[in-house]
């Protein structure tokens, strides 16, 4: 459905009615690089539990992203959710840059009550500097920028600005707060919700997909599931992965996936298979046949892990490293799983050869890992947390130093 050129004239369509219409909602724009259905990731199923755990407490959710396979902007429905796409023209250091996004954002930011960034993309610290009406903004901090040193060096001032126009800036652990320089010179306006799924909205498992799963990979395997990116780490699974006597699941597809299938059979590893990009109910029956889950990253641009969440919301003990973030939140050592030296094989191969061999100490980290996910990490939590934060904003006045902010380089 292409998004209707005579809305950005300021014609109101069908779903801006339904937002007016509805005086009791908040209206929320969540602005983020890459949404479904283009893209499956972690931050892509935050943003989607948002909008679904809020929308059952009042919220009105869209979402404004890019996309590669568009030529005009167009919209799609989302669980409910209104998915504004733009067309992106090019990428730069993993910065999506959408031209006609400033128009678009304009439109949308007038339609909504609130404005909320999913930190980070750089681009959106321009769609800020572009806002010609004064919401409140909300920033999810999700990572530090890690890799890009001489552009950050750069783009330092830009989100400095950028961090200062919020309202809130919301981290996902106490871990990643500590540790984090941009959010301690923020702490003022620095709030901690941590990341939440809702266990209804993943698929019931299905006695067919779960035979067919156990017929290509057998159980107890250790399963990892995710975005196929430096940040992973992965190399280092597949060095522990050698010569073990038990199989290594790699589920997802990303940029460096023909890298590591390369290495792969470089390390002559037949116990390790890649699935590429699987059904929802595929994972889910995967996660039910598992030992463990494992992560390997040990870079901070992984902040927090939302595969560990689903590890613990299926009771599996997890594997995870010690950097400082939100991953050591989730997974408590020797209580939901092992925490392992960071960027250590050795130590990796360490932990996956103790839940192999203590069939009975896995089941109880599993169970303990539940128990905690049920306690901090559910959806329903999160989306209340959420929903507290986004009326409190929209009910008070917006901060005059807030919004001085946004103006300074206007």
């Amino acid at each position: 459905m292409e998004f209707a050129r005579d809305e950005l004239k300021g014609r109101k369509s069908t779903t801006e009615r339904q937002h007016t219409e509805n005086l009791n909602s908040v209206r929320i724009l969540h602005v983020y690089r890459t949404f479904f259905p283009d893209t499956q990731g972690g931050l892509e199923e935050v943003i989607r539990q948002l909008c679904r755990g809020t929308k059952a407490l009042g919220a009105v959710n869209t979402v404004l992203t890019t996309s590669k396979h568009i030529r005009e902007p167009d919209e799609v429905l989302i669980e409910g959710a209104r998915v504004v796409r733009v067309p992106e023209n090019f990428e730069i250091a993993s910065c999506n840059v959408a031209v006609e996004a400033f128009a678009v954002f304009n439109e949308l930011l007038r339609q909504n009550d609130l404005v909320y960034y999913h930190f980070p993309w750089p681009f959106a610290d321009l769609l800020n500097l572009s806002a010609k009406q004064k919401k409140p903004v909300v920033i999810t901090y999700h990572s530090d920028i890690v890799r890009q040193k001489f552009l950050f060096r750069l783009y330092a001032p830009l989100m400095r600005h950028f961090l200062r126009s919020a309202d809130r800036i919301v981290c996902t652990s106490p871990n990643y707060f500590a540790t984090s320089d941009a959010l301690t010179e923020n702490a003022q306006r620095v709030e901690i919700i941590p990341i939440g799924l809702d266990a209804d909205s993943y698929p019931a498992l299905i006695p067919e997909v779960i035979d067919e799963a156990e017929t290509h990979f057998g159980r107890d395997f250790f399963l990892f599931v995710g975005v196929l990116r430096y940040y992973k780490c992965l190399p280092m699974l597949l060095h522990a992965a050698k010569d073990a006597p038990y199989k290594v699941v790699i589920v997802g597809s990303g940029p460096i996936e023909a890298e590591l299938r390369k290495l792969a059979s470089e390390l002559e590893l037949d116990n390790v298979f890649f699935t590429g990009h699987i059904s929802d109910e595929y994972k889910v029956a995967l996660f039910h046949l598992c030992r463990a889950v494992v992560f390997p990253s040990f870079l901070r641009a992984e902040a927090f892990g939302v595969t560990l969440l689903e590890g613990a919301m299926h009771a599996r003990p997890l594997i995870s490293t010690e950097v400082g973030s939100g991953t050591s939140h989730v997974n408590v050592h020797d209580k939901t799983g092992v925490v392992v030296t960071p960027g250590s094989a050795k130590s990796l191969r360490t932990a996956m050869d103790y839940l192999d061999g203590n069939a009975e100490m896995a089941k109880l980290m599993g169970i303990r890992a539940k128990q905690r996910f049920d306690k901090l990490f559910s959806g329903d939590l999160m989306a209340k947390r959420y929903w507290k934060l986004y009326t409190e904003l929209v009910d008070e006045p917006q901060s005059e130093e807030a919004w001085r902010a946004m103006e300074v380089r206007r």
